[in-house]
């Protein structure tokens, strides 16, 4: 599965995508957000951090088994 990365979440991780291990390990988005705090432990700093699977926003009990894309949007500011 390939993980598009944003803002902060693109700095953390140092790349604009990131390749996560087998799906087995990470089958909802609740399992990624516990993967992404355990491999990038700045990410439990954030207050927010939305999930979107296949271009629509996710809950945590949502199933990435047949997801296309998915991708991490941090909090914005603006100016």
């Amino acid at each position: 599965m390939i993980l598009l990365l944003f803002g902060i979440a693109r700095e953390i991780v140092g790349a604009p995508r990131l390749t996560l291990p087998e799906p087995a390990a990470i089958q909802t988005v609740a399992d990624l957000r516990a993967w992404l705090v355990e491999t990038y432990p700045a990410f439990s700093e954030l207050r927010s951090l939305a999930v979107a699977v296949d271009q629509t926003y996710a809950t945590d009990d949502q199933s990435l088994d047949s997801a296309t894309e998915i991708a991490l949007i941090p909090p914005v500011s603006g100016g």
